[in-house]
């Protein structure tokens, strides 16, 4: 199935904000990442406002609305900056978009082809959860900067470019996870193996994820081993989970975090704190509770403490994994950092201390 569908890899991520310039020099400046393309009013485009961004093989887009009545307005308003559209490369936009139809997708841009002096730009869209879209991209025929409309540009401060020297340790999209209402997740799992070709890897239920107070249900979903969705949706608790805190302030279903893949998780670490990237706060007992194993690692356990950087290890090796505080005001979207050693979990043996974490932020907030 997988190979039918043929998914390339996760082309881009769009972003709908209130402040695109705005967003877009928070993520360079933060985050390293370059911006590479613009589309706005002086490419004469008079109602939105887009910058990509790139590091590695990551592509963001920032979009935002020049009119109050543009959908990216409604979007921003109902649920404050979001990932709105999940962008997959495909080998033929037309196949794999007549092939989710005929299985259940429901179509939100008809397949449709772009020209200009770079080529030919091929895409379509379905529906997915919440106001979510899935966009399938062919650039097989596309030489340039981005899509057409959009210009190359990159951005200067200070005599620099956008990516600072320091940054930049970022190299691909290890997973994208999706919150669901309660009950909707297995609806959402057979969604994605149905329509495109996904095939369910793990699952984790409310005794696997849960604290005193809260709980979670979890499934991973891959294609062809090259694109990992996780649908996760609330379990009934003592308290509002993580999840139901997410479905009240974004106003539905989205898409929760991204994991972004590094090869040196202490370096990057250090440098996006020192950048002003801020981290959620692990308890200091976690480390004193971990395995003996945990010191076959080349990094010391004290220096993942310093930097609170979780551990955990499948039969195939470990992973090392941290998570940022939300991105914006509302407690919504936020960004995992990991950096795998063989290990294709995604982090269980930690569930219990990250949950106790996000307890312990949820409360500040007083939304426990």
């Amino acid at each position: 199935m997988a190979d039918i569908f043929s998914i390339k890899r996760v082309d881009h991520l769009e972003f709908y904000v209130g402040n695109a310039k705005q967003a877009a020099s928070f993520y360079a400046e933060c985050f390293g990442f370059r911006i590479t393309a613009y589309c706005g009013l002086e490419t004469g485009e008079r109602k939105t406002t887009s910058y990509v961004l790139e590091q590695g093989d990551i592509r963001f887009v920032l979009s935002s609305a020049m009119i109050a009545d543009h959908p990216i307005a409604q979007s921003v308003l109902n649920h404050g900056d979001t990932i709105a559209t999940l962008a997959l490369e495909v080998s033929d936009v037309n196949h794999v978009y007549q092939h989710a139809i005929q299985n259940g997708a429901i179509g939100a841009i008809l397949p449709t082809d772009r020209e200009d002096t770079e080529g030919v730009f091929r895409y379509a869209a379905i529906h997915a959860y919440g106001d979510t879209c899935i966009k399938f991209i062919q650039r097989d025929c596309y030489r340039g900067a981005f899509a057409p409309g959009f210009v190359a540009r990159s951005v200067k401060t200070n005599g620099n470019n956008t990516t600072s020297p320091k940054l930049g340790h970022l190299s691909h999209i290890d997973h994208i996870v999706g919150n669901v209402e309660q009950g909707k997740m297995d609806e959402w799992v057979n969604f994605f193996v149905k329509t495109m070709g996904f095939d369910l890897k793990l699952s984790f239920d409310d005794q696997s994820i849960s604290t005193e107070y809260s709980a979670l249900m979890s499934k991973v979903l891959q294609n062809g081993g090259k694109t990992s969705i996780n649908i996760n949706e609330p379990a009934i608790g003592r308290r509002k989970s993580q999840i139901q805190e997410y479905l009240d302030f974004h106003n539905g279903p989205g898409i929760q975090h991204i994991g972004l893949a590094t090869s040196n998780i202490v370096e990057t670490v250090q440098q996006l704190k020192q950048s002003g990237v801020e981290f959620l706060p692990i308890p200091k007992t976690y480390y004193q509770e971990l395995e003996t194993w945990v010191n076959e690692i080349d990094i010391p356990v004290t220096h993942l403490a310093e930097l609170g950087i979780l551990i955990d290890r499948d039969e195939h090796g470990y992973l090392l994994q941290l998570f940022t505080k939300p991105l914006g005001d509302r407690p919504t979207l936020f960004f995992e950092i990991i950096e795998r050693h063989g290990c294709n979990g995604f982090g269980a043996g930690n569930f219990k201390a990250l949950f106790v974490a996000l307890e312990r932020e949820q409360e500040k907030r007083g939304n426990l």
